[in-house]
């Protein structure tokens, strides 16, 4: 039986802590250290940058970093796999070979490629994006570590496909080691997000010295068991709430499908195995479905905004006249889209101009650039001494920008194609799962026994409970946990879809589903529409909901006094 693999995590986003890399290299033992550069508004960003320049299209902080570290890395046996080639991982490899070469250090690189879609776009019905990716698997990575590869650049594999890879080739699993591969795909969602395993983003972290969060660590044992943990001596903590809240994080039901294994997200048991130790064990796992996932970017138009200032009396009645005054300037051409939003930001009697004053944001989107542009900036700064009084806005006017608008899409495995590119150049083909299953959502688990009725008293939801948001293209979900079984009972009852759409107003008319997950003392919602279009169409004040759950935790609900 092989001892445990231990896998580190250095990046969570493209524009992470960029001294993570030597941190974690200098921080402790480590057998593989893996990064995560990209999500769906970074594949946006690296497509439009290969507009510019076809040569470009990946993650030059990646190379940068390797620039300080991959001597480093080679000195103390440490393989690298990143996820940093982006739109042009074969474009990376051959940039870390001259690197390589260039610092006198004898690493092998590999590379897997075979996601990008743009080419055949037409013709497997994904219209004309910018960009299209299908979210690969882990066997790729699996090949080329095996050929000897001391790093390996992918293009769009899904996040923790980056852990799974090392995983499987470390323990010589099969590709229907659906149990252990599970349990390597929840270690990798736990810790792909960096920091957020470790303190970072966390709901009770003012019970915490939380400083500097270390980054994550995956111990990962032959049955897909794993330990989360960090280097000694760095900030941050990890507990079972830190690992439940990431657990939470962009998902949906129970099935948590990927394009080698659905994980069974309502399988797995935490426990507290020591300080900054929490051990993952029990995670079942089934067929992948047949179809792969794909990002597809679009430029969707051109977007401007400006925020007026409204301070002191009449809040209401100043955003009235210069809303009206501005509909009216823009009325022989208006944008496609206009969307405003008043924030009460104002204080009664203030003693500083700025808690006196509200915020009135006007964004508007439009096909024509000149329309979002000089017509609509030029429009509200005329307005500057014939509206109301007081009448100042956050910025100057400024042209329009160009957004992005996000979809996913689903393909036939068998026709993407998933290449591992070996240091000596070789290209080998992978297969797609021989054997796949339909996704679909599991049965609603049986709720637990409510709690005995009792006084009861209003205050926040986040006095009791944890929550931890994010996006997925134009939807949103806000997971929500309970830390004792008491609480879990009480919370599995009143926090119902109509509850939630009573605390957050903005979700009421939208599509809302809630998924159990009684092992994690969970309850998951899906707002479906909350983002439109996606992050990088900006359609939201908070356009990736990473606020949302901390909304919720502020909310004020009748709480039974037992649990207070």
């Amino acid at each position: 039986m092989k001892t445990p693999i231990r896998i580190g995590n250095a990046s969570g986003f493209y524009g992470d802590r960029f001294s993570a890399v030597r941190e974690m290299l200098t921080g402790g033992p480590l057998d593989v250290l893996t990064g995560d550069y990209l999500a769906e508004l970074t594949m946006l960003i690296l497509g439009r940058d290969r507009l510019k320049d076809p040569n470009r299209g990946y993650a030059k902080t990646f190379l940068r970093q390797l620039e300080e570290n991959l001597g480093l890395a080679k000195e103390k046996g440490v393989k690298i796999v990143a996820n940093a080639g982006g739109l042009n991982p074969a474009g990376l490899a051959r940039a870390l070979r001259e690197l390589a070469e260039k610092l006198g250090v004898d690493a092998k690189i590999a590379h897997v490629e075979g996601d990008d879609l743009l080419p055949r776009a037409g013709e497997l019905g994904l219209g004309s994006p910018l960009t299209a990716n299908a979210y690969l698997g882990a066997w790729g990575i699996v090949d080329c570590l095996n050929a000897g590869a001391d790093v390996v650049v992918t293009g769009r594999v899904t996040d923790a496909s980056l852990i799974v890879g090392p995983a499987a080739a470390h323990f010589g699993w099969r590709r229907d080691d659906y149990d252990a591969l599970a349990g390597a795909v929840v270690a990798g969602h736990v810790i792909e997000c960096g920091a957020q395993a470790t303190g970072g983003n966390y709901a009770f972290f003012t019970e915490h010295e939380l400083g500097v969060p270390g980054f994550p660590i995956a111990e990962i044992e032959a049955d897909g068991a794993s330990v989360i943990t960090k280097h000694e001596g760095t900030g941050g903590v990890v507990n079972v709430g830190t690992v439940t809240a990431q657990l939470l994080y962009e998902i949906t039901g129970a099935r948590y499908a990927g394009p080698d294994v659905t994980s069974r997200f309502d399988t797995m048991t935490l426990t507290q195995d020591g300080p900054d130790r929490v051990r993952i064990t029990g995670a079942r796992g089934e067929a992948p479905p047949p179809t792969l996932k794909v990002c597809l970017n679009t430029v969707g138009g051109f977007r401007n905004e400006t925020t007026f200032v409204l301070t002191g009396l009449d809040i209401e009645a100043k955003a009235a006249l210069v809303r009206e005054q501005l509909e009216t300037a823009l009325k022989a051409k208006p944008p496609a889209e206009v969307r405003w939003t008043l924030a009460r930001t104002d204080h009664q009697d203030a003693d500083t101009e700025q808690r006196a004053s509200a915020l009135l944001h006007c964004a508007v989107k439009d096909a024509d650039p000149k329309v979002a542009g000089r017509a609509f900036s030029g429009a509200a700064i005329e307005l500057a001494l014939a509206s109301y009084p007081g009448f100042h806005v956050t910025a100057p006017p400024s042209d329009a920008s160009p957004y992005g608008v996000y979809t996913a899409s689903f393909v036939d495995a068998s026709e993407v194609p998933h290449v591992a590119v070996r240091p000596d150049g070789e290209r080998v083909d992978i297969a797609p799962a021989v054997e796949t299953r339909e996704l679909s959502d599991v049965d609603d688990p049986a709720l637990p026994e409510p709690l005995p009725a009792g006084p009861a008293r209003k205050v926040a939801l986040g006095a009791v409970f944890g929550a931890r948001s994010g996006d997925k293209g134009g939807s949103a979900n806000v997971g929500v946990w309970a830390r004792s079984d008491e609480a879990w009972r009480w919370l599995a009852h009143a926090l119902t879809v109509e509850e939630l759409k009573r605390l957050l107003p903005e979700t009421a008319e939208l599509p809302v589903h809630r998924y159990l997950l009684p092992n994690l003392r969970a309850v998951n919602f899906v707002v479906d529409g909350l983002l439109g279009e996606g992050v990088a169409s900006q359609a939201r004040f908070d356009p990736q909901a990473k606020a949302l759950g901390e909304w919720l935790r502020g909310r004020h609900i009748e709480i039974p006094e037992v649990l207070l």
